[in-house]
């Protein structure tokens, strides 16, 4: 029996870029802010939403062709591309800027590690973000890949909103300044050495009460995120449309890296 694959809806398309800066937010996170006219109206989308940005390939900026299922090259080469959270887009000015995680060796760290003004990009989106109750509170929770997004999510919680705020690091380097509403709570929680991803963001969500109405986002390693998926729904029955788990990234897998939120 022959197998149909339907075509996947094309993503938006690539817009070229160019780096402006690369400023360090912590000695683990660098805010890349990219600009160039084709950005110029890019949709800003909801807190949370998505990017992808898109590196050279062979030292040079060549646009894939969308083949109804994924971006390749010409070659048949998968292109450098990753998904990310935009900390700001300046529709008006055509200005992306971005975080990205410098740890492990994957392409994405290894190369905003070096990016300088004037290296070329390509961006597409504005991707699906997340929906803001005013009348909630909130618990959000993950580990350095969601930092972007859940600093997103804070600028646009209502200022008095109760929130709660878990974050894994591996060091304590990785701590940030987190601004939120004035009912904000961050706790840092450290991976112990040798420990897999993700351990201790599900300890300490575990050990944290969820009370009745308040809407939980949870983002980071894929493994950890399901087993705080499980606990949610099938501990503790909060309702599905309260929560948003997403997995951002793959422990083991080549490039798992690569995915900075």
């Amino acid at each position: 029996m022959t197998t149909t694959i339907r075509p996947r809806r094309p993503p938006p398309p690539l817009r070229r870029a160019a780096v402006v800066s690369a400023t360090p937010r912590s000695p683990r996170l660098t805010t890349i802010t990219v600009a160039g006219p084709e950005l110029v109206g890019l949709e800003p989308g909801q807190p949370a939403a998505s990017v992808r940005l898109l590196l050279p390939h062979h030292g040079e900026l060549v646009l894939p062709e969308w083949n109804g299922n994924e971006f390749l090259h010409a070659d048949g080469a998968r292109p450098h591309l990753r998904t990310l959270t935009p900390l700001r887009i300046d529709a008006e000015r055509g200005e992306v800027e971005v975080d990205i995680v410098l740890h492990g060796a994957g392409r994405m760290a290894t190369w905003a590690a070096t990016a300088a003004a004037g290296d070329p990009v390509a961006i597409s989106g504005t991707g699906r973000g997340y929906v803001v109750d005013p009348e909630a509170s909130y618990l959000l929770a993950g580990d350095e890949s969601a930092l972007p997004a859940m600093t997103t999510i804070l600028d646009a919680l209502p200022a008095d909103a109760s929130t709660q705020v878990l974050v894994e690091v591996g060091d304590a380097d990785a701590e940030l300044d987190l601004r939120g509403p004035s009912r904000l709570t961050v706790s840092w929680h450290r991976l112990p050495p040798g420990s897999p991803p993700g351990d201790a963001l599900v300890d300490a969500f575990v050990a944290t009460p969820v009370a009745a109405g308040t809407r939980v986002w949870v983002a980071g390693e894929a493994a950890s995120v399901q087993r705080i998926r499980r606990h949610l729904f099938d501990t503790l029955d909060v309702p599905r449309q309260e929560c948003t788990v997403r997995g951002y990234w793959k422990h083991g897998r080549a490039g798992d890296d690569d995915d900075a939120g």
